[in-house]
């Protein structure tokens, strides 16, 4: 995956092709795992749609692989919250 890009079109679900928007990639110590962070820009109940995967930053791999443990969600999650306190702290 080329996150140089902030686009990127992948298989959804269902093998249809879908644009994917890349939100931000991060690298965790805990997990020892890079993650990316990416929208279709769909929303739900309101709120925007945010999907999150493992990605090989080297580029060999370029799939995306699945979130595998609750430790692995829990990163991402206060990844996620951190940087929403952030944006609205800027506000």
């Amino acid at each position: 995956m080329d996150t140089k890009n902030s686009i990127f079109t992948a298989k959804d679900k269902d093998g249809n092709s879908k644009e994917y928007e890349i939100i931000f990639t991060f690298y965790s110590e805990e997990t020892k795992k890079n993650y990316v962070v990416y929208t279709d820009h769909s929303k739900e109940k309101g709120k925007m749609k945010v999907y999150a995967n493992v990605y090989d930053k080297t580029g060999r791999n370029k799939e995306l692989l699945p979130i595998e443990t609750e430790e692995e969600w829990n990163t991402i999650e206060t990844f996620l919250s951190k940087l929403e306190g952030e944006i609205y702290a800027e506000k």
